[in-house]
């Protein structure tokens, strides 16, 4: 199911919704404007991206020997992450402590991504059945050992999933402060060529409209009936398209390469072979 979902490239729109998600909770928010290029440098973003990206098809599509090339990477980038809170947020006091190798702020992250990929493939591929879902979280999971997170503690199910983001989004945890609407808007409203436009306009209606409401107010987004109605026009257009494009164009060339390794060899690749369920 991992294979499935991310081989597709539209999965990308995915990401605006989630990161504005993660920059919700003022851990991490913090963590990011105190340790990341996202905003600092002009190419920030464009090389975030695409170490993130990288990263991802690595751990997805690689060898067993790429992913946990990519975890160690990963690993040594959070060494470096910690630091703590300048001053009061929603239910944290100023001074709380953050590290990236938290495994509550680890949770979040990975909960956040599960659920926008999940959504983004619905609206924009194909509908997914329960039990598909629920092998998508289960696959998924295998990452706890790896980040130091405690067995058990990452989603099994769309129905835990879905219990742990309404459970954090009702829980006081999820703030969106001043430096979290400072970061939204370099990420929604990236300086770009006139070229971009299009591009940068379908991403501000995925990032935005697929956020829960009350946080898309929270940042302070507009949202109106002809947004939503133009969300499902493009989506039902991109739909339509998709089955008709070519798997040159349509999938990650990661994906095809590891689907080719997958029929010469008859052995599993990806996110930990030696642990799939």
């Amino acid at each position: 199911m991992a294979w499935k979902l991310q081989k597709e490239m539209i999965l990308l729109l995915a990401w605006g919704p989630a990161i504005l998600l993660q920059f919700a909770h003022p851990l991490v928010a913090r963590g990011v404007a105190d340790h990341s290029t996202f905003r600092a440098q002009r190419w920030g973003r464009t090389r975030r991206l695409h170490r993130t990206l990288a990263t991802m098809l690595r751990l997805s599509f690689g060898t067993e020997h790429e992913a946990l090339d990519a975890v160690a990477r990963i690993n040594a980038m959070h060494d470096r992450v910690h630091g703590q809170l300048l001053t009061t947020a929603g239910m944290f006091s100023a001074g709380t402590p953050y590290s990236a190798h938290d495994p509550t702020l680890l949770a979040w992250v990975h909960a956040t991504l599960l659920d926008m990929n999940l959504r983004v493939y619905e609206l924009f591929v194909a509908p997914l059945r329960v039990e598909e879902k629920d092998r998508y979280c289960v696959e998924a999971s295998a990452i706890e050992g790896y980040f130091g997170i405690p067995e058990g503690r990452l989603p099994r199910s769309l129905s835990e999933l879905q219990l742990y983001m309404d459970t954090m989004l009702a829980n006081g945890a999820i703030t969106v402060t001043d430096v979290a609407r400072t970061l939204a808007q370099a990420l929604v409203c990236p300086p770009a060529p006139r070229v971009a436009g299009p591009a940068i306009g379908l991403l501000r209606l995925t990032t935005i409209g697929l956020l829960p409401p009350t946080v898309r107010e929270a940042y302070g987004f507009s949202w109106a009936s002809r947004n939503e109605a133009m969300l499902r026009l493009v989506a039902g257009l991109v739909r339509k398209l998709l089955p008709l494009t070519p798997s040159i164009v349509r999938h990650w060339p990661a994906a095809r390469a590891g689907s080719r390794s997958v029929r010469r060899s008859g052995c599993p690749v990806g996110m930990f072979p030696g642990r799939r369920r």
